[in-house]
């Protein structure tokens, strides 16, 4: 199923389809980012310079993180934002040893997420979780 948006950002218009995204990032400020499908390229949305926008992502968020056959979105705080991420798109995680630390990177963006058990315990839990359940592998141990 598709989610096609039309949008104005950075003087162009975009037409995007949400399904297509991986990974949503909201800022204390209210700044909305998602990154383009296959380009790295950021969209950075912000509820007063693009209102409309800002609330067609708002209702695919929340209309598509609570329930989706074939996605495994999770909320994950880190650096004081707040991610969307479908795990279903990562495709390696990592863990380091000696601080168990996890990591992965988004997908279409090339940015690393690290997850620190002390830190951050339940977002570590959901990542754990979804690896052993995925892959039957067991990442901290």
């Amino acid at each position: 199923m598709t989610y096609w948006v039309k949008f104005i950002y950075d003087r162009e218009t975009y037409v995007v389809d949400l399904e297509r995204i991986g990974a949503f990032c909201q800022s204390p400020n209210g700044k909305l980012t998602f990154w383009l499908p296959t380009s790295r390229n950021p969209v950075v949305i912000h509820p007063r310079s693009n209102a409309e926008a800002y609330q067609k992502v708002l209702d695919y968020l929340k209309k598509t993180t609570q329930y989706s056959l074939d996605a495994y979105w999770v909320k994950i705080h880190y650096e004081r934002e707040e991610y969307d991420i479908d795990l279903n798109r990562i495709s390696s995680f990592s863990c380091s040893p000696g601080s168990r630390k996890i990591s992965f990177y988004l997908p279409d963006s090339g940015m690393q997420i690290i997850i620190h058990p002390q830190s951050n315990p339940e977002d570590y839990r959901k990542v754990i979780e979804y690896v052993h359940k995925t892959t039957g592998f067991h990442l901290d141990g």
